[in-house]
């Protein structure tokens, strides 16, 4: 099942300096742009074919809410992302701020959002998310935004979910897909961890949409997952020491894209 006409791509985590308005923020707007603008036009030349950017800098986040601020400049750096790689890009906004993602990807002419809570409830760092499918969908279509893939989380990371602990994460994948997901992610606990390998066969098996690997995926078990994802994405494994606050390393990525050569 091919996303954005490849063949099972990888997707390159562009994790924002902290963004105006959040605790950490320091320099300018002009210099996270250009960091941003550097590091996709450095994914680009080692062959990362789908970009994706993200405010995790700006802890702590804030329950389904982005100020203005935030989405206008993540708008304005997908944009330039867009008109300068040329790639499939997407975002998204943390914690949970999709309604401000798609408006973002609609203004910035981007192809994708990550959305968090898309279906069931769960208790995250930022407190408790309900469902917001049914109003993610209606304002896609208020804003003549269909042509943005919502990809959703499921039992996501960094996430209680004893309140539906009687649901598995099949079930939740189907109840995604029959609220109209256009592809569901699969995370392990937290950033960097990745996801059971058995819950990747379920998910995979249960619906008919794309199924992405949201976390943890390395060159080490990239042949456990690859039979059963249609996109991998990659933010921790790609950075200096596989941390994702730190720059990015050519040599892992390149490590990444061969390993992932061979399996094809």
């Amino acid at each position: 099942m091919k996303l954005f006409g490849l063949e099972k791509p990888v997707i390159g985590m562009i994790h924002l300096t902290a963004l105006p308005g959040t605790p950490k923020y320091k320099g300018t707007v002009e210099e996270i742009i250009a960091k941003a603008l550097n590091e996709a036009d450095e994914y680009k030349k080692l062959g990362i074919p789908v970009l994706m950017i993200e405010n995790m800098h700006d802890v702590p986040y804030v329950n389904r809410v982005s100020g203005p601020e935030i989405t206008a400049v993540m708008s304005i750096i997908l944009y330039e992302i867009k008109k300068q790689t040329g790639l499939p890009t997407g975002i998204q906004i943390l914690a949970g701020a999709n309604i401000q993602a798609l408006a973002a990807a609609k203004a910035a002419g981007a192809d994708f959002i990550r959305a968090e809570g898309f279906v069931f409830a769960h208790v995250a760092d930022e407190g408790i998310f309900s469902s917001d499918a049914g109003e993610i969908l209606r304002y896609r279509k208020s804003i003549e935004a269909d042509n943005v893939l919502v990809f959703t989380d499921i039992k996501k990371k960094h996430s209680s979910h004893a309140i539906t602990a009687d649901t598995d994460i099949a079930e939740t994948a189907r109840a995604a897909e029959f609220f109209l997901s256009d592809g569901v992610i699969v995370t392990g606990s937290s950033t960097g961890s990745q996801p059971s390998v058995d819950e990747m066969r379920a998910v995979k098996s249960a619906v008919n949409i794309p199924v992405l690997a949201g976390s943890g995926i390395t060159p080490a078990n990239l042949n456990e997952f690859y039979p059963y994802c249609d996109a991998f994405i990659v933010g921790s494994y790609f950075k200096v020491g596989g941390k994702w606050v730190n720059p990015l390393d050519p040599e892992r990525i390149s490590k990444f894209l061969d390993v992932k050569a061979g399996l094809m």
